[in-house]
Formats: C-alpha cells, structure tokens, sequence
C-alpha cells in the first residue's frame, strides 16, 4: 500500500510503503536493493503529482548516482515514509536528499542524483525554468 503527498514548502513529496515478504532478505530485514526502489518510487511519484501533464508525457528521469547511509534496518509487515526534497537543479542533473523512516526512527539518509531525458531522443535536456520552479517552490537553486 503507498500513500503520497506534498510536505509544506513545495519542493518535496512523501511516500508511504508496506514492507512485503518479498522485500526481506535473508538476514531478516529489508534488502538494500528495496531502499532505491521506495527512492525511484518516491521521485517518480513527485514528478507525476508536480509536474505540467506536458512535461510529464515528454521527459523522463534517470539514476546517475545514490549515496545511501543505512541506519536501522526496516522488517516485514512495517509502514516506511520516504521523504524526497529536491535540493538543486543544475542543467539537466536534479539532486534530491530523502529520509526514509518508520515512524521517528531514521532507517536511512539518501543523496541521490538524476537526469531529465526527452522521452523520445532519450537525451539529457533542461527543464523548462517554470517546471524548476514547481519543484524548487520559487527557489532561486536553479543554473
């Protein structure tokens, strides 16, 4: 089950997942391959919710670097929120910062690093300046 929504500011998004047997490892607790997918989740959702329908239907996003500190693992049956801000845009490269927690506990810190790419050219391209502010809420972290 996943939930999302805006957190107060208008740069970030929450997401909301139940961890599932298939998520546990054979140590007994969350995969580390399952934190990146509540991540690529997390910003592929806040880009749908955010984004102008154009810009959804012709951009895409791509992985180019995640940097994860693991804190406390995460067990079966749990509710995990992932919180995503978007920190920066530079050219076509956006950089995010997500906590994931259960409850008040931290499980895990985040920086990650993505692509904007046309859809169909699959190349890298700008976001057009009110889409960054859609994002950034008006901030002025853009290049």
């Amino acid at each position: 089950m996943r939930t999302d929504q805006m957190p107060e500011g208008g740069n970030g998004h929450f997401s909301a997942f139940e961890v599932i047997a298939s998520d546990i490892d054979h140590m007994g607790h969350v995969n580390n391959t399952v934190y990146l997918r509540w991540v690529q989740d997390a910003v592929t959702a806040f880009w749908r919710q955010n984004a102008p329908s154009g810009a959804v239907r012709s951009v895409a996003w791509v992985a180019l670097k995640h940097e994860i500190t693991y804190r406390c693992p995460a067990f079966l049956d749990e509710r995990v929120d992932v919180q995503m801000l978007i920190e920066r845009i530079v050219g076509a490269r956006a950089y995010f910062g997500a906590t994931i927690r259960r409850g008040a506990t931290v499980l895990a810190d985040v920086k990650s690093v993505w692509c904007s790419v046309d859809i169909t050219s699959l190349r890298p391209v700008r976001l057009d300046r009110n889409v960054r502010d859609t994002f950034l809420g008006g901030s002025e972290a853009t290049a």
